[in-house]
């Protein structure tokens, strides 16, 4: 599992990635600027997979990323940069 600072990092990069920097921050503001229920959009976001599948799917991932790390350090690497 990893650290609140690891997972706040890994989610400003996976946002800024997708986003741009700039639309990063306009989102930022917004769920800053809103009242923001994120039970309630998380439901809205997925509505036809539960929690325990989204667990589920993260764990998957996890483990996936995982093995990739131990079969292939040099591709992570490159990816990192």
């Amino acid at each position: 599992m990893m650290t609140d600072t690891e997972l706040k990092l890994k989610g400003f990069e996976s946002l800024r990635s997708s986003l741009g920097l700039v639309e990063l921050e306009k989102f930022i503001s917004l769920i800053q600027l809103e009242r923001f229920n994120y039970t309630k959009w998380r439901e809205n976001l997925f509505p036809d997979i539960s929690g325990a599948e989204i667990s589920k799917l993260a764990m998957e991932s996890r483990l996936n990323e995982t093995e990739l790390r131990c079969q292939a350090p040099e591709y992570i690497n490159t990816q990192k940069k």
